[in-house]
């Protein structure tokens, strides 16, 4: 049986070609899409690569397989439903494949392209199995823990002043479209959107975990990618604003979680994508606040980003022939010279992290700046292992890195900030505990064993970091 390769697609994310490939999972896939031009079933194929998926950490990847494991039997069952459904998967199939072959995790979990494919199986399973929906950051988001999030206390005269101000401004942006209008219409348009933004920052409170200072760097995210008009996310996101500013005059202390999260997977939806510049630290600082990172960028050409595409390709189908170039980790394979890589700057982050935690058990020394370092290392540690492929790796050190910066922002040394700043430190001993579990992780990838465990780590630092402390 000859298994073909995925054809060409188009992405917006570059691929990474150190990353780790999941070859089970490329190989299921193959193997189901082959079945589906061959109108067999597909099923089995489909759950091999979900469980691939699962041990390799790949967690947004496998949330799309398992859409496909579900829906795959209605392809057969009904030929009427067939008809409809048959499209729908073999175009999630395939772009599916190319996009795993491009070995990026954080395209996997923020690509429009996958979500819509998401979206377009998880609404065609509603219609038989009614309350299914599904939302852009349950994919982005997926098993990432997310913090409580205030409102801060403001006069209701301040509040009645600023909501009339965001309402006038939001109907024109309600009623943009796609950048192309006329240079009139553009103008009144971004006139709205700056006293939007405006609106945003005179709503901020001292709280680093305040909406309004999340939502002030999404709606600049969202300016800096032109998505902020024509964008059916985009008016939702502006539209959700005005009804958690009718909340915050109402005197509610926090902001909806389903807000929050959907706001935090916008801000970071392109900056995971294509990378941050310096221009846009701000929203990469409050990105790193939510236990989020992203890859710094230089800008490039459209040639010079082919040349990498062609590269890439070139590299990996190299080290796909040579496997004296690869390392085995269980259903992960990793370039071997970018898993020496990792391994050197993974010992040196893990050994700070361990001293850090060691040392945050003694309260009357809390350094802010100190947590900020440890915050740092586990962040830088976090993206490595997303670079390698080693999705639990990466998922257990953003959360840690999460959990340090909530411990440096509940030590804010000035008592006028403190008394508004109501960030919960996670104990010592849950930081402990991580680093530790980060620890024992590393060494199952030293001795080129598939990193097992860490959930229960992961379970604790979620919890404090949603519960608000320890």
């Amino acid at each position: 049986m000859t298994l073909r390769s995925a054809a060409p697609v188009s992405f917006d994310a570059l691929p990474n070609p150190r990353g780790g490939a999941v070859r089970p999972a490329e190989l299921a896939l193959a193997e189901a899409s082959l079945a589906f031009e061959q109108h067999e079933d597909c099923t089995a194929a489909l759950l091999r690569a979900s469980h691939a998926l699962r041990g390799a950490g790949w967690l947004s990847a496998q949330r799309l397989a398992d859409a496909l494991v579900r829906v795959s039997p209605l392809a057969s069952d009904d030929p009427a439903d067939a008809q409809h459904v048959r499209p729908l998967i073999g175009a999630s199939l395939r772009d599916f494949r190319a996009a795993l072959e491009r070995h990026n995790l954080r395209e996997l979990s923020c690509s429009p392209t996958l979500f819509n494919h998401y979206r377009a199986l998880c609404t065609h399973l509603s219609e038989h199995t009614p309350g299914t929906t599904v939302a852009f950051e349950d994919l982005a988001l997926t098993a990432r823990p997310v913090p409580p999030v205030t409102l801060h206390a403001q006069s209701a005269d301040q509040l009645a002043h600023l909501r009339a101000r965001y309402e006038r401004a939001l109907l024109p942006v309600l009623r943009s479209q796609a950048a192309t209008g006329s240079a009139v219409a553009l103008a009144v348009t971004n006139a709205a959107l700056d006293e939007l933004d405006a609106v945003f920052g005179e709503l901020a409170g001292p709280d680093p975990y305040d909406f309004w200072r999340l939502a002030r760097a999404c709606g600049k995210a969202l300016r800096v990618s032109g998505r902020a008009t024509g964008e059916t996310d985009a008016r939702r996101f502006y539209a959700r604003c005005n009804l958690a500013l009718a909340d915050h005059a109402r005197g509610i202390e926090l902001a909806p979680r389903s807000l929050v999260r959907a706001t935090l997977a916008l801000l970071w939806r392109d900056y995971a994508l294509f990378g941050a510049a310096a221009e846009d630290a701000d929203q990469v600082e409050v990105l790193h606040d939510y236990g989020l990172t992203v890859d710094w960028h230089v800008a490039g050409t459209q040639a010079s980003e082919m040349l990498w595409e062609k590269s890439a390709t070139q590299v990996q189908s190299f080290t796909a022939m040579h496997s004296s170039l690869t390392r085995e980790l269980g259903a992960l394979t990793v370039n071997a010279n970018a898993y020496e890589d990792f391994l050197q700057t993974a010992d040196t982050s893990i050994s700070a992290l361990t001293d850090h935690a060691r040392a945050a058990d003694q309260p009357e020394k809390a350094d802010p700046s100190e947590a900020l370092q440890a915050g740092d290392a586990a962040y830088r540690l976090g993206s490595a292992a997303c670079a390698l492929g080693l999705g639990q790796v990466a998922l257990l050190a953003d959360a840690l890195g999460l959990a340090w910066r909530r411990r440096a922002h509940a030590a804010v040394s000035t008592p006028a900030v403190r008394a508004h700043v109501v960030v919960g430190a996670p104990a010592a001993s849950t930081l402990e505990q991580a680093a530790e579990a980060l620890r024992a992780a590393l060494h199952k990838v030293a001795a080129g064993v598939a990193p097992a465990g860490g959930n229960a780590a992961l379970t604790a630092l979620r919890r404090a970091i949603e519960q608000g402390g320890a």
